[in-house]
């Protein structure tokens, strides 16, 4: 299966920011989210087993540092971008060790453990992503990171239920829910109460802090460069304004933007130009 083929059959919100990109930095974007969408969908491929998931995504990680001994098309894709690039291998093999530790259940200690795991599936594909938008000012990097981490922690915020339905997932910081009196034992028996609702705020305020870090390191000189990274900021950090402002509901429902608001984001940024 090609990039583009494994980019339509995926719904996400990179579809609305990559509209912005001119043909061949889209292109090259298709083929990188496709990568990640590969990689993610062998750790959460629920009808195989840990070890041969594991196996897969080692095989992955192998191709990235040390070459492909047979590689298909899109493997050939892929590697064809990272040499366009110049992007680092370990960059690329991080995003395949974030999910490799989804791969078996996930428990952070603290919000520095958290953010561990956050660099690796959200920062690392921001620092490889700036490369494809055509970045080119050192502080794009620190930019990256924070709105990396910022949309990731959104994510979980957004995904609480979803990822205990998934083998009990949970990627709240156990430091963080204790300073609430609430357990990892409440949040799976899906206790929604006042200290849900504080600990889910408290985190929410660190990925409101890390989208203003974002906002603030955001070069001007890489301005229009970064108008993509800039609309999936807006879109989730929309999402997360949606959560607070419902007291995170996330057992009840999974927030969401209509397609016409994601649109809408998408104009204005473009107009904004």
């Amino acid at each position: 299966m090609t990039s583009s083929e494994i980019t339509r059959k995926a719904k996400s919100n990179l579809a609305y920011a990559l509209t912005i990109l001119p043909k061949e930095r889209r292109d090259d974007m298709v083929v990188f989210y496709a990568y990640c969408r590969v990689i993610d969908d062998i750790a959460d491929d629920e009808s195989r087993p840990v070890e041969q998931r594991k196996t897969a995504l080692l095989e992955w990680k192998n191709g990235i540092l040390s070459g492909f001994a047979n590689p298909d098309d899109f493997q050939r894709e892929v590697i064809a971008m990272v040499e366009k690039y110049q992007i680092p291998a370990l960059l690329m093999s991080a995003v395949i060790e974030g999910c490799l530790m989804d791969t078996e259940p996930q428990s952070f200690e603290t919000w520095e453990d958290l953010q561990k795991y956050t660099w690796k599936v959200a920062s690392a594909v921001g620092l490889i992503s700036i490369r494809l938008f055509g970045a080119s000012h050192p502080q794009a990097e620190e930019y990256a990171v924070a709105l990396g981490h910022a949309l990731q922690l959104t994510n979980i915020l957004r995904d609480v239920n979803e990822d205990l339905a998934n083998e009990n997932r949970i990627y709240l910081p156990r430091q963080i829910m204790s300073e609430f009196g609430y357990s990892e034992r409440d949040l799976i028996a899906k206790v929604y109460d006042e200290r849900f609702r504080k600990m889910m705020s408290k985190l929410a305020d660190k990925a409101e802090a890390l989208y203003l870090q974002a906002r603030k390191l955001l070069p001007e000189s890489d301005r229009r460069a970064l108008l993509a990274a800039e609309v999936m900021a807006e879109i989730y950090h929309t999402v997360l304004d949606q959560m607070r402002a419902d007291q995170f509901r996330v057992f009840d429902k999974r927030y969401s933007l209509s397609k016409f608001r994601k649109l809408a984001i998408l104009g204005k940024h473009l107009l904004g130009d």
